[in-house]
């Protein structure tokens, strides 16, 4: 008897065609979900120093003008976009002759607050598609594994022989599937966890920091009023 061949590409060539789509699918669900993992653990450490960076230059007691001219309109970190946005609004909501127009604080405010919802779209996206991996890969390839067993068993009722050598090889087919598709959710779920807390943590900075200059901006619009 010719010795069967249990590796994972002759286990895919003897699987059913809906087996091998559900491999297929989780394979490429895995590797779109590492893509999404390293990417993010890139960006979020870029944003981390960013801000941190951007937060010295913030408290340095520099003017707030100097910075914001240095900055120009398009920055490239999130705190920066939302001090950016501040700014702006603070600066069209002085009048030719200097004064303000009236709801000033009601405007800046609603900028940075958009500016921190951009922020937190970004950061968020692609973390669904972790979630939904987590949550739905091990599923298909339990299908899979349904499915494969299924047709050991029609094997092993045209073969009319219950000899494990017939039975082995049609199993092992269908339990690559739910091994698949365990090894696209475990990283899917263990990464989304760390990195929504991640994004939870840099968006509440985000947050802390827009709440933060609101307050000074605040008390120098008193400052025009008075």
């Amino acid at each position: 008897m010719e010795p069967v061949d249990f590796s994972i590409l002759a286990l895919f060539q003897k699987a059913t065609f809906v087996v091998q789509i559900v491999m297929i699918v989780l394979v490429l669900s895995s590797i779109w979900s590492w893509t999404i993992i390293i990417q993010k653990l890139f960006d979020f450490r870029s944003t981390k120093k960013s801000n941190t960076r951007f937060q010295d230059l913030f408290w340095s007691g520099k003017p707030l003008d100097d910075l914001f001219e240095k900055l120009g309109p398009n920055p490239s970190g999130h705190a920066e976009k939302i001090f950016v946005s501040g700014m702006n609004e603070w600066h069209q909501s002085h009048r030719p002759d200097g004064g303000l127009i009236a709801g000033a604080q009601a405007r800046i405010d609603r900028s940075m607050s958009v500016s921190v919802t951009r922020a937190s779209d970004k950061l968020m996206s692609g973390l669904y598609f972790l979630a939904t991996v987590g949550s739905i890969a091990p599923f298909v390839g339990l299908f899979g594994t349904v499915w494969g067993i299924k047709n050991a068993f029609e094997q092993i009722a045209l073969q009319k022989s219950t000899n494990l050598a017939v039975v082995a090889p049609g199993i092992a087919e269908a339990l690559l599937a739910t091994a698949l598709g365990l090894l696209a959710a475990i990283p899917a779920v263990i990464f989304y966890n760390k990195l929504s807390g991640d994004a939870d943590k840099i968006v509440s900075e985000h947050e802390e920091f827009a709440d933060e200059f609101s307050l000074i901006l605040s008390r120098e619009l008193d400052r025009s009023m008075e």
